[in-house]
């Protein structure tokens, strides 16, 4: 079966993202831009995949990537009319009558992985207010060993002080910045236990960091907190709150819409539910994975040198499931 160009570019992306900064050759990696509504913008580069928000206030920019990209991310701000922290010149976004000198003024990340958190002290030091949700500072103070609790393992480092959230929330808050109610919403015990998904609510967009994303069978961090069960919780939670228009942007690959988080809720739900069913029966991770269990999933989730695999993401949802993590969503008791 060939390969749809957007589901390879999302298979790179999280190859890329996904390994050590250090070992990343950033000479030759650009930073694209796609317009998604008046005011606002997703860009794409090496980690993972960024929203802004560009107008009167400044820029509000959902993820920084990689540190090594910052002047790059400053550029193609720029040629948006949001002239990047650091200044320069400007253009006019699409419906822009004037022309003004706007600055990242916030940094919303959705969690604590060093492919959405690098450049987060080069946009605090030229002002920028850095938001996250209370688990994603802990971790970025400590750092850890991100991984499925089986064959897939990250380090990742402590961030520097500079780039650690000045402010953060226990489950939401709201920027109100360019004429829209920006609002982050902590979904516990998901991708990690920090995740942040950010509705756009005058557009209907939503950025929804690595809870979804389009590169294949996802990456659940297990031992950061993660587990199958909040991602779930997640996107249902999600498609109950946005119009059936919404636009979907994933930590990675293309901007979506919800019917493709509909399909991708379904596979979690399906290849939960198998898991869960062996479990029950008495098998070992060591017989699904070798009876190939998720087999008829693989095509469309684990394709050739797919970053999770189908025994990686066997090994996920078993992990994942034996652990048994309960999310808690909607508003909490005041």
């Amino acid at each position: 079966m060939l390969c749809k160009r957007m589901w390879c570019f999302g298979i790179l992306l999280a190859a890329v993202s996904l390994a050590p900064a250090e070992e990343q050759d950033f000479s030759k990696v650009e930073i694209r831009t796609t317009h998604l509504a008046e005011g606002l913008y997703v860009l794409q580069g090496a980690g993972g995949t960024m929203t802004a928000s560009v107008g009167a206030d400044g820029v509000l920019l959902v993820d920084t990537e990689f540190a090594a990209l910052t002047d790059k991310i400053r550029a193609a701000l720029r040629g948006l009319g949001g002239g990047g922290a650091g200044g320069g010149p400007t253009s006019n976004p699409p419906g822009s009558s004037a022309r003004s000198e706007l600055t990242v003024r916030y940094v919303i990340n959705t969690h604590y992985h060093y492919d959405h958190t690098g450049a987060n002290a080069a946009f605090a030091g030229d002002g920028a207010t850095v938001i996250a949700q209370d688990n994603v500072r802990a971790r970025l103070l400590t750092g850890g060993t991100a991984g499925n609790g089986g064959s897939i393992t990250r380090e990742v480092p402590a961030l520097e002080a500079a780039g650690l959230p000045r402010v953060t929330f226990d489950h939401e808050l709201t920027v109100h910045v360019n004429g829209d109610d920006a609002r982050a919403v902590h979904y516990p015990n998901a991708h990690t236990d920090g995740d942040t998904i950010v509705f756009f609510l005058r557009t209907g967009t939503v950025a929804m960091g690595d809870i979804f994303v389009r590169y294949g069978f996802p990456f659940i961090d297990i031992n950061s907190g993660g587990s199958v069960q909040g991602m779930i919780a997640a996107c249902e939670d999600v498609l109950r709150r946005v119009p059936a228009d919404a636009r979907v942007v994933p930590g990675h690959g293309e901007v979506a819409g919800v019917a493709d988080l509909r399909e991708y809720l379904q596979m979690l739900k399906d290849t939960s539910a198998a898991i869960a069913d062996a479990i029950k029966a008495g098998k070992t991770l060591a017989q699904m994975k070798q009876e190939r269990i998720l087999g008829r999933w693989s095509e469309r989730y684990s394709p050739p040198k797919a970053f999770v695999d189908t025994d990686a993401f066997t090994e996920t949802l078993y992990n994942s499931l034996r652990r048994g993590h309960v999310a808690r969503h909607g508003h909490r008791p005041r």
